[in-house]
């Protein structure tokens, strides 16, 4: 589903340049959860923008669905994120002035979907992340994990095949952030891929596979079962 070799990505700095990704080479397949962690700085969140067509590469091959993403315009990006790809944020990015049901339904609106439709598709949607009775709430009204769900909502509402989280319970309590990946789980199980960026080590022992990041490359890549195990305080490295 998603195939990069030999990836690289710098930055400019006054002078010079900053390599953040040094020849990544990763292969994610259909129906995969994924976690990707390291510390700050180590390019997880630069790996995730280009695997989610929100940032170019400057060297090596990305294939999304066996489509070569290099060279892309603004418009194609847009074109295959919308086709493929959902995006859930830390930060929820959700619009404060309209309720959980526009919210949701703000990616077929771009689709030029009718209103008819999206509201529909929207309220279905919200059912399906049991937030059908606050589809009339502003995001004010809700809490942070009532708010995630409408954002998962409005990844999923465009069928996409892979969801991207960046951070997805940075901002949420232990309890609220295990009922979201509860959510995500049931998400992955329907056949999408599921990739989240975290530096939480309990949140990456409930995806099936870890990549961890080093200054800029890939250190480990396994099954989350071999890189974690059950500690009396949840999960933690072997």
């Amino acid at each position: 589903m998603l195939a990069l070799r030999r990836i690289e990505k710098s930055y400019p700095l006054a002078g010079g340049s900053l390599p953040v990704l040094k020849g990544i080479d990763l292969d994610i397949g259909q129906g995969e959860m994924v976690a990707i962690m390291g510390s700050s700085g180590s390019g997880k969140s630069t790996l995730l923008n280009v695997l989610g067509l929100l940032d170019g590469f400057d060297g090596g091959d990305y294939d999304l669905d066996g489509v070569d993403m290099a060279g892309l315009s603004e418009k194609q990006a847009a074109r295959y994120r919308s086709q493929f790809l959902g995006f859930v944020f830390q930060s929820f990015n959700l619009i404060a002035f309209k309720t959980a049901l526009e919210n949701a339904a703000l990616p077929l609106f771009y689709q030029k979907v009718s209103r008819r439709e999206r509201q529909k598709r929207a309220m279905e949607m919200l059912g399906k992340m049991g937030m059908d009775d606050r589809a009339d709430h502003l995001p004010s009204e809700l809490s942070g994990g009532q708010k995630q769900r409408v954002a998962i909502a409005r990844a999923l509402i465009t069928s996409p095949r892979v969801i991207l989280a960046d951070e997805p319970t940075g901002a949420l309590d232990s309890t609220t952030s295990s009922e979201v990946m509860e959510v995500l789980r049931e998400v992955n199980e329907s056949g999408i891929t599921v990739i989240i960026v975290t530096h939480e080590a309990d949140i990456a022992a409930k995806c099936d596979r870890v990549i961890r990041l080093r200054d800029g490359v890939i250190i480990e890549d396994g099954l989350s079962s071999e890189v974690f195990e059950p500690t009396a305080n949840g999960a933690g490295p072997v």
